[in-house]
């Protein structure tokens, strides 16, 4: 026993690639695992359930197709998360940031419909991101002067950015078209993101590589990245050297909402074309997920993007081929998150 904790210290302690690639392993198979073990508790074949998972999703061209569909918001929303996290913030608030990026990116596209689509995707796109960014505005502050702890902010926030949704697509954005479904007019021609060939795969997903990219090239590659990571691991050093804390600290919220912004309104103009409530199956919380599972290593955070989306995809083929319901799916990735954070390979203290 002594032995295994040491080996799990060292791989999940380490920075090194090689104990990288065996954290994301070892967390890979922790996933395949617990689903293995939710699915035994409910009567089901964990191989068969598997086989169909892999048939469905990974053999069949549009069942990839649509897993890189879900990869691009995940990507995203983990990105939100890990920003914040270099400094030493917790921010659970992608799910709204996420809806206020729609919902701000959907006031451009229906203001400036008139605008060639030069101007106005790079517009509609841009006042996503600074809708996300408006909503870390809040929690960045509250934190900043020591009033209110980050984590419960940005997750009672999340709370009232789809209210902010629903009363205007329940009000003045509703289209008259569908009076017995809340949502707004179909956004113009310009504002749509393409997609690749006939299938629903669209720029959005090079834009979250792009974003992801930029995100290692900060942290790893810039000064203010080696001074953001400076901040996250010794705070008061950190003052002491001169380092602006508090305005690192809204900064980080300020940008990580921003990316999870422009997630929501990628996903608005890529997929559904108009604004309504359901335009997320929970991506903020998932990207939480993924950004943990991965430690914020931007190759982990792909591959768990990946794989979570591929868990939430092989929910809705169980729920067809073995009648498991979707709630199972919930269930799995709250316990993958509650064995992440537990860290049961860390000694403990005292």
């Amino acid at each position: 026993m002594g032995k295994a904790l040491a080996v799990g210290r060292w791989i999940f302690r380490g920075t090194s690639p090689c104990q990288t690639i065996l954290r994301l392993l070892v967390t890979t198979a922790l996933v395949l695992g617990v689903f293995a073990v939710v699915l035994l508790a409910l009567g089901k074949d964990p191989w068969q359930a598997y086989g169909d998972i892999i048939r469905q999703n990974l053999l069949n061209p549009r069942g990839l197709t649509e897993l890189l569909v879900k990869m691009s918001p995940l990507l995203l929303t983990a990105v939100a998360v890990a920003l914040p996290f270099k400094v030493g913030l917790i921010n659970i608030g992608g799910e709204g940031q996420f809806f206020l990026g729609a919902w701000l990116g959907t006031w451009a596209a229906l203001t400036f419909a008139g605008l060639p689509r030069a101007l106005l995707l790079p517009l509609v796109l841009l006042m996503g991101a600074v809708g996300g960014a408006l909503w870390g505005v809040i929690p960045g502050l509250l934190r900043a002067k020591g009033w209110v702890n980050e984590t419960i902010s940005t997750l009672l926030l999340n709370y009232v950015a789809p209210l902010i949704v629903g009363y205007f697509v329940f009000g003045p954005w509703r289209s008259p078209e569908t009076a017995m479904y809340p949502q707004t007019v179909p956004f113009p021609p310009g504002a749509r993101l393409p997609s690749f060939g006939d299938t629903r795969v669209h720029a959005g997903l090079l834009i979250s590589l792009l974003v992801l990219f930029l995100y290692w090239f900060f942290v790893s590659k810039t000064k203010w990245g080696l001074k953001w990571r400076a901040t996250g691991n010794n705070p008061g050093a950190a003052r002491r050297l001169g380092l602006p804390v508090s305005r690192y600290l809204v900064l980080a919220l300020v940008v990580g909402g921003g990316v999870a912004g422009l997630a929501g309104i990628a996903e608005v103009v890529a997929i559904h074309g108009r604004l309504k409530l359901a335009i997320s199956p929970g991506y903020g919380y998932m990207g939480f997920l993924v950004n943990w599972l991965s430690g914020g290593n931007p190759v982990g955070i792909v591959i768990m993007a990946f794989t979570v989306a591929l868990i939430a995809a092989g929910g809705f083929t169980l729920q067809i081929t073995q009648r498991v319901p979707y709630a199972a799916v919930n269930i799995l990735l709250a316990l993958i998150l509650f064995v992440v954070l537990a860290k049961p390979w860390q000694r403990r203290k005292g």
